[in-house]
């Protein structure tokens, strides 16, 4: 969604994106089930239990494409790459919450390959930024939140999400018809999303708590 609460366009055609949104439906799924984060009885603190395990799952998948943008650093500049990284976000968010704890574990995510792949793990990354505004509204609506609490990493972008999405949908696209694997991109979607739905799993242990 836009940051204006407008729906942005559909995919269509048999494009690399459409395979991308079918390929990881359930997965995506099964994480906004698991996490919770639009229940009316969400919590302070089943919001900090998700902002935790989210804060060591970017770690993670950030670290890769950062090895990633190391070797491809053209890739890497046309993605905009350095305005993507999230997980100081989480942390802040964290902070801001009270709960900043330590180090977070991490989930083992793959490395990155390619930027194929690097495509691949970012469409889970700046896809969740999407559903971000919504969950920003939602958590303004919290009584306990109603202090004013206002977090940063599910919408880093603003009133520039939408144009954040489309450029890396052009990104993609331009990569695919130049040359990419399309296969190859979808695979490392899949795989991100697996890893994210079981690493999120704690959330569901408090739901309703």
């Amino acid at each position: 969604m836009a940051e204006d609460g407008e729906a942005l366009p559909q995919e269509t055609g048999g494009d690399v994106l459409r395979r991308l949104r079918t390929a990881t439906a359930a997965e995506h799924e099964r994480v906004e089930e698991t996490l919770g984060l639009t229940d009316p009885l969400l919590t302070r603190d089943r919001l900090a239990t998700v902002l935790a395990l989210m804060h060591g799952f970017w770690l993670a998948a950030e670290e890769g494409l950062d090895d990633w943008a190391a070797r491809e650093p053209a890739d890497a500049g046309a993605l905009q790459w350095d305005r993507r990284r999230r997980a100081a976000l989480f942390a802040g968010d964290l902070a801001t919450l009270g709960s900043p704890g330590g180090p977070p574990e991490r989930p083992a995510l793959p490395a990155v390959a390619d930027t194929d792949e690097a495509l691949g793990r970012l469409y889970v990354l700046e896809g969740s930024t999407l559903g971000g505004t919504f969950i920003d509204r939602h958590l303004a609506t919290l009584p306990d939140l109603s202090d004013g609490v206002r977090l940063r990493a599910f919408s880093p972008y603003g009133s520039q999400t939408g144009a954040m999405w489309h450029a890396f949908r052009r990104a993609t696209r331009a990569h695919v018809d130049g040359g990419g694997d399309a296969d190859a991109v979808v695979e490392a979607a899949r795989t991100t999303f697996t890893v994210l739905a079981d690493w999120c799993r704690p959330a569901g242990a408090v739901v309703g708590t």
